[in-house]
């Protein structure tokens, strides 16, 4: 394919779009109702319907989840108490212990809370709005550069990748991590239209933002949004060695200015950080969080990773497995077609060709991030994949408009053809995995697509208008399997730690959700301790069931178990009386809390720093947004973090901060404390030998200002 020829095609050879300068300028409504003047009459309206379905889709039924994942929800019910508790990311009120992330995520929830209440609406509404503006992003642009087609395709691809549909309606920081990197894409974007400072150095910001919302994850991007500015921007080598240095900086700026407030705060008057072992969050963000996530090491964790661990097989079949292919994988292997046929559209573009950059920018984040998802040893859930949506929907987009627009070539049209046949033939896999579910639409997709395909292996030869009718038959095919999977994502609530999209039979496996990860009737607490069934040893038996607490031997309940691995049946440990009605909760989702145990512990409120304490966030989470008062969460996460001592639990009990000691939960953390010490154990059995029993609605209180 020739320059020649591929310049003679205006999307992806043209300048920098716009509207001439010799046009009238339209009023304000107008533009914003007929857009670009250089636009089809439909695509404006084309976008608002887009923006305003997904926005539909992601707030329907929205209050199923109720809090979603509560480790998160008591956080943000904590910063909407206090602003101190706001700004470390605390898990309660009073700010014993911070969430086992830096909290950027949890400020537009815990904002909304401070202007409307505590409620389920008022903490998942910013994360669906977050779903609405990712979708803007991409369309904005994909439009900028290619079609007004090319911006429509990849943001509906976004908005219908079921992992994408579950997150933005979750409480999780991945939404807003996807939202910033995108932001940071598109920047990167405009500043290699003519080497433009001021958007490099807000990509600089969204990332520095995105690390203040998951750490190191945030870096993913990197690599390819400063190598192809570096290489392709229109600007002397000095110029643009000297905005990345800006854009540096101010990354560096946006991030480090919390973390230096933090690690400089004297650690008497701040709360514990949860996560780390030391109180420390640079130990938290390059180790647990950070390099550990890579090498398994992770301290604090059990289970491990590996080949053959405890979150799943490595190696690039990863994304494309049992439990995560139906999350992302739909379009991922046409996203790397399209992607190696747009780089051989644009390979005899200049050096500054913003069509070509585009490629690389959206193909080096998917490259990066999907090698780094695949590879990776330590903890790895499902819906970490969220974070590819957007880079796949974009390369789905603009690939197919270009090789739409080259489809005299024979080689054009074969890679059109070739991603639409192979999109038919893995969604009839995918779909293949849950026969149960909407069993007649594999045959369809598969018929449909493979006829597409057809069709567009001779569109240089067949009329246009035959042409088109294959074209939008192949989009259609390929979008109803991914369509399916988020109409089941949104037919029912999510909640606990680990959640996945799609229908229930497509969960299970290591990290799988599984039905009691879900709020929509099924069991909610299928697998041992609130965890998927079959996600230790294949038969729904976690390691140690049926020993005491459910602990594997030697082991406790770790940060970062992996699923079924430890957390016995839900019951209660030995000693903890009755075990409370309704789900029993576990390391990875709260309990039930009933009204008689709300109501008791909240009488004398007022008097106590604490209302009660319990061991595991989870745990202390449900009953603080049960009763909307501080609640300590000894051990943080897991019960394991060394916060607080056993000797300063025992302060705060002789001082009478804490008014009852909850019994249960996380299963008292790593007997001895585990790596880096851990007093949970130790203070639930001191608590069990000095105070009084008191049994509330199936669950057993300790209170403590009652001694035996």
């Amino acid at each position: 394919m020739t320059t020649a020829q591929h310049d003679a095609h205006p999307a992806p050879g043209s300048a920098t779009p716009g509207p001439p300068e010799t046009l009238p300028r339209p009023g304000r409504a107008a533009r914003l109702w007929r857009g670009r003047a250089d636009d089809p009459a439909w695509a404006r309206p084309a976008l608002i319907a887009l923006l305003g379905l997904t926005g539909a889709l992601y707030l329907y039924d929205l209050s199923a989840s109720g809090y979603a994942n509560s480790f998160y929800s008591a956080a943000v019910q904590a910063g909407g108490e206090s602003w101190k508790a706001f700004f470390f990311g605390s898990s309660d009120a009073a700010n014993s212990i911070t969430v086992d992330k830096p909290p950027a995520a949890l400020w537009p929830m815990a904002l909304s809370v401070r202007l409307f209440g505590l409620g389920s609406w008022q903490i998942l509404v910013p994360e669906a709005l977050m779903g609405v503006a990712a979708v803007a992003v991409v369309h904005a642009a994909v439009r900028r550069r290619f079609s007004a087609a090319a911006g429509l395709i990849a943001g509906a691809v976004l908005a219908l990748t079921p992992v994408a549909a579950l997150m933005f309606r979750f409480n999780n920081p991945d939404a807003l991590l996807a939202l910033l990197t995108t932001v940071a894409v598109y920047c990167v974007l405009r500043a290699l239209e003519a080497a433009r400072t001021g958007w490099l150095v807000w990509a600089g910001v969204a990332v520095g933002f995105a690390f203040l919302t998951k750490t190191l994850q945030a870096f993913l991007v990197l690599p390819p949004l400063a190598l192809v500015y570096a290489v392709c921007a229109p600007a002397s080598v000095r110029r643009r060695i000297g905005q990345l240095v800006l854009a540096g900086l101010a990354l560096i700026g946006s991030a480090g200015w919390w973390v230096a407030i933090v690690e400089l705060w004297p650690a008497s008057s701040r709360p514990y950080i949860g996560g780390s072992r030391n109180n420390s969050f640079l130990e938290l963000t390059f180790g647990y969080n950070g390099f550990g996530r890579i090498s398994g090491n992770e301290t604090g964790s059990v289970g491990g990773g590996g080949r053959g661990g405890g979150w799943g097989e490595t190696g690039i079949g990863r994304m494309f497995g049992d439990s995560v292919g139906g999350q992302i994988s739909w379009l991922l292997p046409a996203a790397l077609v399209l992607l190696v046929a747009g780089l051989v559209v644009t390979r005899r573009s200049g050096r500054a060709d913003t069509a070509r950059a585009a490629f690389l920018v959206w193909g080096g984040a998917l490259l990066t991030t999907l090698v780094v998802f695949s590879f990776m040893a330590g903890i790895f859930h499902e819906y970490y994949t969220v974070a590819l949506a957007p880079y796949i929907a974009a390369i789905i987009g603009m690939g197919t408009t270009v090789l739409w627009e080259e489809r005299a070539h024979p080689a054009a049209r074969a890679a059109l053809a070739g991603a639409a046949a192979v999109t038919a033939v893995w969604a009839h896999v995918l779909l293949g995995r849950t026969a149960d579910f909407v069993p007649w639409l594999r045959p369809v997709v598969l018929v449909c697509g493979l006829v597409a395909a057809a069709g567009l292996l001779f569109a240089g030869r067949i009329g246009r208008g035959l042409a088109l009718g294959a074209a939008g038959l192949g989009l259609a095919a390929s979008l109803a399997g991914p369509l399916a999977y988020t109409l089941s994502t949104l037919g029912g609530g999510h909640q606990g730690s680990i959640v996945t999209a799609g229908p229930e039979s497509s969960r299970g496996g290591p990290g799988g959700g599984g039905p009691g990860a879900r709020g929509d009737g099924g069991p909610a607490a299928d697998g041992p301790g609130g965890m998927p069934p079959g996600a230790a040893d294949g038969q729904g038996r976690a390691p140690g069931q049926g020993q005491g607490q459910g602990q594997a031997p030697g082991q406790g309940r770790m940060r970062g178990v992996p699923p079924g691995a430890g957390q016995g049946q839900g019951r209660p440990a030995q000693g903890e009386g009755p075990a409370a009605a309704g789900r029993a909760g576990g390391l990875l989702d709260g309990p039930d809390v009933g009204s008689a145990v709300a109501a008791r512990l909240t009488e004398n409120a007022s008097a106590h720093t604490w209302v009660a304490a319990a061991v595991g966030s989870q745990n202390a989470a449900a009953y603080q947004l049960a009763t909307e008062e501080p609640v300590m969460a000894i051990g943080g996460f897991n019960g394991s973090d060394p916060s607080p001592t056993l000797a300063r639990f025992r302060q705060y009990v002789a001082a009478g901060a804490i008014h009852w000691f909850i019994d249960g939960g996380a299963g008292g953390g790593a007997r001895g404390g585990g790596p880096g010490g851990g007093s949970g154990v130790e203070v639930q059995e001191w608590v069990r030998a000095n105070f009084t029993q008191v049994t509330v609605g199936g669950t057993t209180l300790y209170d403590l200002t009652s001694p035996q």
